[in-house]
This record gives structure tokens, C-alpha cells and sequence, in this order.
């Protein structure tokens, strides 16, 4: 005979699915404000370039390298700046973030291989660094729909264009 659960436990149960909330919404936002910041950093700053951090690829060189030295630089500089901004503003109003977190999981390790010389990606770092951080706080919002946790996906889940194309939900949040 099964038992119903006491108050206790079920005041238990409330609480934590609170503190599970808070706490991706925490990560979302405190995650959005950090490539917010990196990204308008880059924006507002005239003339800057990731050719220096390109340079200095440990891994992938020859993939790097032909980045450096070939007309995409532009356009390598502008995903950098306007990909980290924006993703920023997605995490940050819980927009698209399942679509914008796997782009940032797919900028992170771009950034990630230039630094790593493996096993070490620093001095002090054994093939886990920020980036792999970065990426897995990522994968937590992916995996827990975070955007719909006091965020505007759960509000574009209801538009009409999610309704006629169920699968859209599953890709932008």
C-alpha cells in the first residue's frame, strides 16, 4: 500500500524546485551578463581584432593560421564581438537559449583549442580551463530548458508559430 507524503515532505519537494529554479536562473543570467561583458568590451573598443589571440593557436594551427591570413578576418572579428554580445542578451532575458547556448558551447571550444597544448591548456590547467566550464554551464541551461525559468522563452513557446511548428520549441528554447 503506497503512502501519501507527508507535508514535510512535500514542503521539502516545493522548496527545492524553487532552489532548483533560482539557481539555473542565477546561472543564466550571471552566465549572460559575463559574454555580455566580453562581447560589448570588444564592440566598444575601436580597432580591436582576435588576430593576436589567433596567433598565439598551440592547436589547430594551420586552421587558425589560414583565419589569420585570409579576407575572413573581418567577419571572424565581427562573429567574435557580436556572437559573445549576443549571446549575452539571450541568456540574459532568456531568449533562444537553447539555440544561442549551443553556438556559445561552439564558440567556446574554438576559443578553448586556440589556447590548449594538450594535455595542458595553462600553466595551472589540465585539459579543463574556463572554456570547458563555460561550456558545461551551457549545457546545464540546454538540458533544463533554462530559458523558460523567468525568461521570454517560455513567453515565445506560446506564439502561434510554435504551435504550427512544434519542433521550433525544441530549437530556440
Amino acid at each position: 500500500m503506497a503512502t501519501l507524503p507527508s507535508a514535510v515532505e512535500r514542503a521539502r519537494a516545493k522548496f527545492m524546485g524553487k532552489l532548483q529554479k533560482m539557481s539555473l536562473f542565477l546561472l543564466r543570467v550571471s552566465l549572460g551578463g559575463l559574454y555580455f561583458y566580453a562581447g560589448i568590451t570588444k564592440v566598444m573598443t575601436p580597432n580591436w581584432s582576435a588576430a593576436r589571440y589567433l596567433q598565439g593557436a598551440k592547436t589547430f594551427t594551420w586552421f587558425y593560421q589560414a583565419l589569420l591570413g585570409s579576407s575572413l578576418m573581418p567577419l571572424v572579428n565581427f562573429l567574435n564581438e557580436w556572437g559573445l554580445t549576443l549571446l549575452g542578451v539571450s541568456l540574459i532575458l532568456g531568449i533562444f537559449v537553447r539555440l544561442s547556448s549551443w553556438l556559445g558551447i561552439i564558440l567556446m571550444f574554438l576559443y578553448y583549442f586556440v589556447v590548449l597544448q594538450f594535455p595542458y591548456v595553462a600553466p595551472h590547467s589540465f585539459i579543463v580551463d574556463d572554456h570547458i566550464i563555460y561550456s558545461a554551464g551551457l549545457l546545464v541551461l540546454i538540458a533544463f530548458s533554462a530559458g523558460r525559468i523567468w525568461g521570454l522563452d517560455s513567453w515565445c513557446a506560446k506564439l502561434p508559430i510554435c504551435a504550427k511548428y512544434p519542433k521550433l520549441r525544441k530549437i530556440i528554447g
